[in-house]
């Protein structure tokens, strides 16, 4: 059984349809890349990943089961803003998850079970390259820096699928080469299920196992909403090759062309 499927999955608010026959599935430790243009419903199917949003028809399932309807443990995401606490040190912002998870009234810990949580969160900080920094406060950080923190945030509860919205979309190119090499050292290490939305064709056909490009089939450029996107392109990483990658480049400015008149 497939971790994830989508069944003619579709969302819409009121009459702007966003999504529309979305049909896919997804097996456990898969790595999905996610291109496509601006409104194209990329970060509203994230979106219904972690539970905060619900499809208006058809199905999306987890494990055979429909999908939960609120945010859990399972299910982490880094944004591409950094979603970090500023008054609170690198090693405080990760142990707070699991503060929370055991203690929700007070989100603290005592005795043994805090020094495990301290002992837990400093393994994930090591394996981000944050050891050096665990008593600085984020406004001390470089944005790469930072970005890895949040990244140690979502990873902190073990989830099953790790969610990123343009992880790497304000980092500087030089910066974004080692992230790049960081996720997918975490993803081989940890086996997690890995969506990420990118602008970057490049980055997209470079890390995914699958890179999946969300359009419209149909284009009203009179009313662009009346039409929904939906998967055009599955791609398995091998297939690589230029003509692919110049092919979905030219649908998508095609589409944006259209959108914007």
């Amino acid at each position: 059984m497939a971790l994830i499927e989508a069944k003619a999955l579709a969302k819409s608010y009121g009459d702007n349809i966003v999504l529309e026959q979305v049909n896919t599935k997804v097996e456990k430790g898969e790595f999905i890349t996610i291109v496509g243009t601006s409104g194209c419903g990329k970060t509203t199917f994230l979106r219904m990943l972690l539970g905060i949003e619900q499809p208006t028809r058809g199905k999306l399932l987890l494990g055979g089961n429909p999908f939960p309807d609120e945010p859990s443990p399972e299910r982490g995401i880094v944004f591409q803003r950094y979603s970090v606490f500023p008054h609170l040190t690198v090693l405080k912002n990760v142990l707070v998850g699991l503060e929370l998870e055991s203690s929700p009234f007070t989100g603290r810990l005592f005795g043994s079970e805090r020094g495990e949580a301290i002992a837990k969160a400093k393994e994930i900080l090591n394996s981000v390259g944050l050891s050096h920094a665990l008593n600085l406060y984020p406004h001390e950080m470089s944005g790469g820096m930072q970005q890895r923190l949040a990244i140690a945030q979502a990873l902190i509860k073990n989830p099953k699928i790790l969610l990123l919205d343009e992880p790497f979309g304000a980092l500087d190119p030089g910066i974004r080469g080692d992230m790049h090499q960081l996720i997918l050292d975490l993803w081989r290490k940890t086996g997690v299920t890995i969506f990420m939305i990118t602008h970057d064709l490049q980055e997209g056909f470079y890390l995914g196992t699958r890179l999946w490009v969300f359009d419209k089939i149909r284009l009203d450029k009179d009313n662009p909403n009346s039409y929904g996107a939906c998967i055009t392109y599955d791609i398995p990483a091998g297939n690589k090759d230029n003509n692919t990658y110049h092919e979905i480049d030219d649908s998508l400015d095609e589409s944006r062309r259209v959108l914007v008149g």
